[in-house]
């Protein structure tokens, strides 16, 4: 039971950490990170949890997701846009070496992600 509350900690504060390098580096996207710490707090330990829910990150980058209110077009586009780069260096390399079914499942995988952000997710208005 120790181990498993041990390894959810672990791959919270490892989300934590890329999610608040993803906030400033352009490249790496926060969203899944900050999401993947909200889980694994959750499953590990109530005061992590709390402490987490309550943080600047969690706030700016998660907090309207999480409570169904939606994302900003700013933020939406700055997912789609980092996942296409991300997903075309795949494409491009798994190109060169002639991998064409990985190739149509990487572009399917795309096309649901771009179809899921501009659709399903609710778009809010920017905050000033």
């Amino acid at each position: 039971m120790r181990l498993k509350k041990f390894f959810w900690i672990v791959l919270g504060c490892l989300g934590v950490g890329l999610g608040a390098i993803g906030a400033v580096l352009p490249l790496l996207p926060a969203f899944p990170f900050l999401l993947l710490a909200a889980f694994s707090f959750a499953k590990s330990s109530e005061r992590l949890h709390t402490w987490f829910i309550n943080t600047k990150l969690y706030k700016k980058n998660l907090e309207s997701y999480v409570q169904g209110r939606g994302m900003t077009w700013t933020t939406k586009l700055r997912i789609m846009i980092t996942v296409t780069l991300l997903m075309a260096f795949g494409f491009t390399m798994m190109m060169l070496k002639k991998l064409y079914i990985p190739c149509i499942i990487l572009g399917c995988v795309w096309v649901f992600h771009m179809l899921y952000f501009a659709f399903a997710v609710k778009t809010m208005e920017e905050e000033k």
